[in-house]
């Protein structure tokens, strides 16, 4: 499994970095991104926190826990900014809280995040337009396919703009607590049922994470097995 979207008590989850990654060692995952929520005020902290404890998953585990963060509820003006600085403090992925449609997401949240190339991943990107996924594909951001609940319900209408714009998907957890990561079978569930046919959830599954390894500079082949 691969997974690029989790959260740990550095923000709203409920597990310690490094308890979360061991649970997910457990259940099978091969490569994680810790992405907790940060704005302007926190996200020194939190990176700090998560490139220490990653380093060390990363030298005694066999896994790849890669440092990220989400850039939360922040005024649209400000995502670039942020998402370059996150990146200098050490974020090896970058994704943004998009409009979802049970929160109340700032609008032009999905334009700004599709627009800044130091953004990885437009998480639960809600109604999306096919201009913004448009741009997303030209910029070689990643629309995320949710298994959260709530952020998932518009899975379908991502999936078929995203198709449409030529963007890429990918499937991500969300992750607060441990009982929220992925199986296999769950995520395939999650790809159907949003609308995509075996084949291409299969794809999204196995062939679009090694496509946002790529875009973070990280070669499969070196992870350890």
């Amino acid at each position: 499994m691969f997974d690029f979207h989790t959260h740990t008590f550095l923000s709203d989850g409920v597990l310690s970095p490094i308890e979360l990654v061991r649970r997910a060692i457990k259940i099978g995952y091969r490569v994680m991104a810790i992405t907790d929520h940060v704005g302007p005020g926190n996200m020194e902290f939190v990176l700090k926190t998560l490139v220490a404890d990653c380093a060390m998953v990363n030298k005694r585990w066999d896994i790849l826990a890669l440092p990220g963060v989400e850039i939360t509820h922040t005024p649209c003006e400000d995502i670039d900014y942020i998402a370059r600085e996150c990146r200098r403090l050490g974020a090896k992925v970058v994704n943004v809280h998009g409009e979802t449609i049970t929160e109340p997401v700032i609008e032009g949240t999905n334009l700004a995040s599709v627009s800044s190339r130091h953004v990885d991943i437009l998480a639960h990107p809600g109604l999306i337009t096919l201009d913004e996924a448009r741009i997303a594909a030209r910029n070689g951001v990643f629309l995320e396919v949710s298994a959260r609940r709530g952020h998932g319900t518009a899975n379908g209408h991502v999936v078929k703009t995203a198709q449409a714009a030529g963007a890429r998907l990918v499937l991500d957890s969300d992750a607060h607590a441990p009982e929220d990561l992925l199986t296999r079978e769950f995520a395939m569930k999650v790809a159907r049922g949003s609308g995509l046919d075996v084949e291409d959830a299969v794809s999204l599954l196995d062939r679009a994470p090694m496509d946002v390894l790529d875009r973070v500079g990280v070669n499969f082949e070196r992870i350890p097995r």
